[in-house]
C-alpha cells in the first residue's frame, strides 16, 4: 500500500452502518455513510418525520484555562468571550489576510472552558491554527477528536423521540446551548444546533456508548417513522436550508464579508485591545463589501429538469458569465433543480433571471433569496 491509500478513519458505529446496508463512501479521511436506500426518503423523513445521522466525523477541540476565551478572542472573529455558560455561537477561523480556514460553532461548556467544533476536512488545520494562536495566553488547546461520537435526531417528531430516552430539559434547551445530560442511561453532552433546517438535537457521548445510545433512539424513533439518514441527505438538507458547506460555499480564498456571513465578525471584542487575527483585512473586506460589492451570495432555483451542480458557470441572458454556482442539487421539497451560486452583484437581486451553463447549453434560471426552505415555527 501506497503512502498516498490512508486507510479511512471509521466511527464507532461502522459495523452496524454495515449491517444497515449503508452504502459508504471515504469524507476527509472517514468512512461513513452516503445513504441506507433512498436517499430522497431520507430527506423527507427529516422534512417531516426524522432521521438519525452519524456525524462522528466532525472534530472536537477543548481550550480550557483562565484566559481561554480571550485565547478565542483573538484566534477566531467572534467575540467568544462574552458567550453565557452552556451557549453555543456560530463563527469563523481566518488568515491574517480574512480567508477563511473553517466554519466553527463554539459551545462554552463552563466557566473556563470552551469546546471548538471543525469540519472534519479541516480539523487538523483548527488543531494547529489554535495551539499556535495560544502562544502567550494562559490555556490550554487539547485534541479531543477520539474522545467523542456525534449523533444526531433531526426532524419535527426529533423532541418527543429524545424526550423518551432522558429526563433533560428539552424545552429548556434553546437554540444554539448545549448542557450535561443522560440519554438512554448514558452521560452525554446535549446541543441544539443544527444543520438541517428542521429543529434536532446533536449528541456528543463516549464513542463506546454510541451504539447503545444509537439503537435506543432507533427503537424509540420507529412508531413515529425515524429512520437512519447519510451524508447524501444530510447535503441536499442544508443546501434547502441556505447553509455554507466548507469548500463550497467557503474557502481560504473568500473572507466572511464575500460570503454574506459577515455578522460573524465582530470588531467590537473589548479583550485583547480589540484586535484578532485578520482583523485589518477584515476590515477593508467589510468596507469593500459595503461600497461596492464584487459578487454576492443568491440561490436559484430551475424550472426545469437538469442540475446546476458545483463549479458550472452563471451567465447574463446575453451569454456573459456572472458567476459560478458552489452547490446545487435535485430539491425533494420544492420538486425542482436549486443551486447556490457567487454572481455578480448587479444580477443579485430576487428576481433576477440568468442561465446556467449545463454541458454547453443554457438553462433558465432565477435568483432567489436564501433559504429556499424554512420550517414552521
Amino acid at each position: 500500500m501506497s503512502v498516498e491509500q490512508a486507510v479511512p478513519r471509521l466511527t464507532a458505529l461502522d459495523a452496524l452502518h454495515r449491517s444497515l446496508g449503508a452504502t459508504m463512501t471515504d469524507f476527509a479521511g472517514w468512512d461513513m455513510p452516503l445513504r441506507y436506500g433512498s436517499e430522497r426518503e431520507e430527506h423527507l423523513a427529516v422534512r417531516t418525520k426524522a432521521g438519525l445521522f452519524d456525524l462522528s466525523h466532525m472534530g472536537e477541540i477543548t481550550v480550557t484555562g483562565p484566559q481561554a476565551g480571550e485565547l478565542l478572542d483573538h484566534a477566531l472573529v467572534g467575540f467568544i468571550s462574552a458567550l453565557g455558560e452552556l451557549r453555543a455561537r456560530y463563527t469563523m477561523i481566518c488568515r491574517e489576510d480574512g480567508g477563511i480556514l473553517d466554519d466553527l460553532i463554539v459551545y462554552r461548556t463552563g466557566e473556563t472552558e470552551f469546546m471548538v467544533v471543525a469540519n472534519a476536512s479541516n480539523a487538523q488545520v483548527v488543531l494547529d491554527a489554535l495551539t499556535e494562536r495560544a502562544a502567550g495566553f494562559d490555556a490550554v488547546v487539547r485534541d479531543d477528536r477520539d474522545a467523542y461520537a456525534l449523533l444526531a435526531v433531526q426532524g419535527p417528531e426529533a423532541n418527543g423521540i429524545l424526550a423518551s430516552q432522558t429526563d433533560a430539559d428539552l424545552p429548556g434547551l434553546k437554540y444554539y446551548a448545549i448542557l450535561p445530560a443522560v440519554v438512554a442511561g448514558r452521560n452525554v453532552e446535549l446541543a441544539r444546533t443544527g444543520y438541517t433546517g428542521e429543529d434536532g438535537f446533536e449528541i456528543f457521548c463516549a464513542p463506546a456508548d454510541a451504539e447503545h445510545i444509537w439503537n435506543a433512539l432507533t427503537e424509540a424513533g420507529a412508531p413515529v417513522g425515524l429512520v437512519p439518514c447519510g451524508l447524501s441527505c444530510r447535503d441536499t438538507l442544508r443546501l434547502e436550508a441556505g447553509m455554507p458547506l466548507y469548500g463550497h460555499e467557503l474557502n481560504t480564498d473568500l473572507t466572511p464579508f464575500d460570503a454574506g456571513l459577515g455578522r460573524v465578525v465582530r470588531f467590537d471584542k473589548t479583550t485583547n485591545n480589540g484586535e484578532f487575527v485578520g482583523r485589518k483585512a477584515l476590515e477593508a473586506a467589510a468596507a469593500e463589501a459595503e461600497s461596492n460589492p464584487p459578487r454576492k451570495l443568491v440561490g436559484l432555483v430551475s424550472e426545469g429538469k437538469r442540475v446546476p451542480r458545483a463549479e458550472y458557470a452563471v451567465v447574463s441572458t446575453d451569454g456573459t458569465p456572472i458567476g459560478r454556482i458552489t452547490s446545487g442539487a435535485p430539491s425533494p421539497t420544492l420538486g425542482k433543480p436549486i443551486a447556490i451560486a457567487y454572481v455578480d452583484a448587479a444580477h443579485a437581486a430576487p428576481g433576477t433571471a440568468v442561465a446556467v451553463d449545463v454541458r454547453g447549453k443554457h438553462e433558465p434560471v432565477e435568483v432567489v433569496a436564501l433559504p429556499f426552505y424554512k420550517r414552521a415555527r
